[in-house]
């Protein structure tokens, strides 16, 4: 290819550019949420570590992950959530972190209770999740739910994603810390997360 002005010169391709993230940079201080459910608020609590990995199953450092959630009562701190269902002025049903060098984050909260479907029908208790990281445009959007629960297996949402990639949508407990769950979040890859189009 001939550049106007300039002898004949190759013209080669150089990396684009990919959107931040800066989440380190700007979400210092109060814009961290690790405490979603303080001590006094009701429930069984839990602490959830998050690991976010890559389509090469690598950490992704500086990802962020967001949590909202209901109560222990299936209420969402919301005034859209208009269940006569009592209202934890502690509780804050929502979290924000950031991964760090190994792809890690995590929450001290509660696990929620069951939200109600359309209809009747009560969902199983999960998490919802927002992902962003570096090169993603818009947030991917996926659940956790706690493997083993006995309402995994009515809750409606659950039963839309095909049996053998359910596993990705469920956290694990760790072993010998009661009380204490991971999830793995894969962004890409033969272990990709489910993510819902919403």
């Amino acid at each position: 290819m001939k550049a106007r002005g300039s002898k004949k010169q190759d013209l080669v391709p150089i990396p684009s550019q990919t959107v931040g993230p800066y989440f380190a940079i700007c979400l210092e201080g109060p814009c961290s949420v690790k405490t979603i459910a303080p001590a006094a608020v009701k429930g069984e609590r839990i602490t959830l570590t998050c690991a976010v990995f890559d389509r090469a199953g690598e950490p992704v450092p500086d990802s962020l992950v967001e949590i909202w959630q209901a109560n222990a009562d299936g209420k969402y701190t919301h005034p859209s959530d208009r269940q006569p269902k009592p209202i934890d002025s502690a509780f804050l049903g929502f979290g924000r972190q950031v991964t760090d060098d190994k792809g890690l984050c995590e929450f001290e909260t509660i696990k929620p209770g069951r939200v109600p479907s359309r209809g009747d029908t009560l969902q199983a208790p999960h998490l919802e999740v927002a992902v962003f990281a570096r090169g993603i445009l818009k947030q991917l959007v996926t659940r956790i739910y706690f493997f083993g629960d006995r309402a995994n297996g009515e809750c409606p949402v659950l039963k839309l994603v095909p049996k053998a990639r359910r596993r990705t949508l469920m956290a694990q407990p760790v072993p010998g810390q009661p009380g204490s769950w991971r999830h793995e979040i894969h962004l890409s890859g033969r272990e990709e997360t489910v993510f819902f189009d919403v």
